[in-house]
């Protein structure tokens, strides 16, 4: 089994324990400290993978500029506003239903920044992972009052920001930096995500430690499994495929989340959630499958 067939799915398994991880964290450290500390971690872990491998660092100056871009909108403003949000009270599954419209904008936007055209079969699956996810979330929403939906309003407007940073850092990673070393761009992103958070949690926030077990183990998989494994992942796919393809495994992120929840704290697993997420698994497969071109 090549790493081609079973990246997708190990980065969706991979990256969805993002949400886990941000509710075992939260008691004992403010997000963007957390994240801050976490990017230089993970800055200095690939830079010294980068070292012992002797891979090479981008070979001129503006390689450098568009890693740390592209760590800004990858790492700093999307982590650290859909983090952010969710300590300010948005629920989680209305930032899934946010992160859900990054396929449908990148998808838009992508024909007339990379020039990549989607077929037929990828719209109609793009359009499937958006319902499926609605269906699968809707109820949740809907059960909110609106005293509930006010005050999140400010925090809810940073995590559709961030979700737009998101997908404009997928699109100039695809634009921009086709070319070099994947573990030295990935040093330098994070290196660009710490320039963001950083400067923000020594202002708007105390810079709250608890330095015991769970925050270290949090730490650690935050560190390990998320900034690496899943990174080199996502980097991987949107080198190896289509931009609007590998922006498409956000849909299953939810839906993932919602077992992981259910198994992990015994959260109701409802039947607008299964029947949602056998919808967004079509829509994906509509999306990522490799259609054969007639001559």
């Amino acid at each position: 089994m090549t790493l081609d067939r079973i990246a997708p799915a190990l980065f969706v398994l991979l990256w969805s324990t993002g949400w886990i991880v941000a509710k075992y964290a939260s008691p004992h450290a403010d997000p963007l400290t957390f994240l801050g500390l976490r990017f230089t971690l993970a800055a200095v872990l690939f830079a010294a993978i980068v070292l012992f491998s002797s891979a090479a660092w981008p070979s001129t100056r503006a390689g450098w500029g568009h890693a740390f871009l592209s760590g800004v909108f990858l790492h700093g403003i999307y982590l650290g506003g859909v983090w952010w949000a969710i300590s300010q009270g948005v629920p989680s599954s209305i930032s899934g239903l946010v992160a859900a419209l990054q396929p449908l904008l990148t998808a838009m936007v992508a024909p007339f920044l990379v020039g990549e055209r989607l077929t037929g079969s990828q719209r109609l699956g793009i359009v499937l992972g958006f319902a499926g996810l609605s269906v699968a979330i809707l109820p949740r929403l809907t059960a909110l009052d609106t005293s509930t939906l006010q005050i999140a309003l400010v925090p809810l407007l940073v995590n559709v920001f961030a979700m737009a940073s998101v997908t404009a850092g997928t699109i100039y990673q695809k634009r921009y930096l086709q070319q070099g070393d994947l573990r030295a761009i990935a040093a330098l992103q994070y290196v660009g995500g710490f320039l963001v958070v950083m400067p923000l949690a020594l202002l708007i926030e105390p810079m709250r430690i608890d330095w015991n077990l769970e925050f270290a183990l949090a730490m650690a998989w935050s560190v390990f499994g998320l900034s690496l494994i899943s990174i080199m992942l996502l980097l991987y796919l949107i080198r190896r495929g289509q931009v609007s393809r590998a922006a498409s495994l956000t849909y299953l992120v939810p839906p993932a989340v919602a077992i992981e929840s259910w198994f992990l704290f015994g959260e109701a697993l409802t039947i607008p959630m299964i029947v949602g997420t056998v919808i967004v698994v079509f829509g994906v497969w509509l999306t990522n499958r490799k259609t054969r071109v007639v001559a």
